[in-house]
């Protein structure tokens, strides 16, 4: 009985002192869906501080694109560079943007080649919140590339005719497409096995979407039958839209037709994206 007594009263300090290190005040709220969305998205951008070779794609890449096709194209398309710049601006920053809406799939594959989402699985938090999280935390890489293409072109002489109103709708437009776009990728790193087949996937997908497109050239400069395929592609209706609202001539249906697809790429790939991440985690 004294054994017992003296195993009692030795667990009962214990127990004391893990209370006094953790304090003996109740035990705080678990964070809310949004509060820990928010932390997985500073999470994302974290990751950028401690690798910040992750930024090569939002930065060097779109000032490489963006003075590669503004110099080679230009002179031959519009006469000259500065001739060409109206044209190419909205263009080449939705394709270097949608470009970029890969590497939240990679993010999302090497997270669970290395284990977190076992971590996380252990954690009282909103499951999902690591997908939203890392989906806002992209958000601003997008807009980050946004902004370096249009100081670049910026002092290549472009001004955009809507001002600066035009260009914010512009940028604010391709955000809410590249957000959706982005559940299509996350599903892609979820299946996936690995980082390599997830870019070669993506890639064989953006390619034709970015080039089969008016990007860099109207569309009735095409044959027949590429016209009729380009003008259904959704990459040259987000550029027709974009191009509008720079040029301050909005094209209301353009606009509502991308609001449309990203609203269906989100109820349906959003709810899928979900099911196989809770199969899972």
């Amino acid at each position: 009985m004294s054994i017992d007594t003296t195993a009692a009263a030795s667990r009962q300090g214990m127990d004391a002192k893990v209370i006094e290190a953790l304090g003996a005040s109740e035990r705080p709220p678990a964070a809310s869906p949004i509060t820990s969305s928010l932390v997985f998205g500073w999470r994302a951008l974290l990751k950028i501080k401690h690798v910040p070779e992750q930024l090569f794609d939002v930065t060097m890449f779109p000032i490489m694109f963006t003075l590669m096709f503004t110099y080679i194209f230009g002179g031959a398309l519009a006469g000259s560079p500065s001739d060409y710049l109206p044209y190419l601006v909205p263009g080449i920053l939705v394709q270097t943007v949608v470009m970029i809406t890969m590497y939240t799939a990679m993010t999302i594959n090497n997270d669970i080649e290395k284990g977190v989402f076992d971590r996380i699985r252990s954690l009282p938090v909103w499951r999902p919140s690591l997908l939203v999280g890392s989906l806002l935390g992209d958000t601003l890489r997008y807009t980050m590339a946004s902004t370096i293409i249009l100081l670049v072109t910026l002092a290549l002489g472009y001004r955009a005719p809507g001002g600066i109103l035009g260009v914010v709708a512009a940028v604010a437009l391709l955000l809410v497409f590249c957000f959706s776009l982005s559940w299509i990728w996350t599903l892609l790193g979820l299946k996936l096995r690995t980082p390599n087949a997830v870019m070669g996937v993506s890639m064989m997908v953006l390619f034709p979407l970015t080039f089969a497109s008016n990007v860099f050239v109207p569309v009735d400069t095409m044959p027949g039958w590429l016209e009729s395929v380009v003008n259904v592609n959704p990459v040259t209706i987000l550029v027709d839209a974009a191009r509008s609202l720079m040029d301050g001539e909005a094209d209301g249906s353009a606009i509502l037709t991308v609001l449309v697809m990203s609203a269906v790429l989100v109820a349906i790939f959003g709810p899928l994206t979900m099911r196989v991440f809770s199969r899972k985690s």
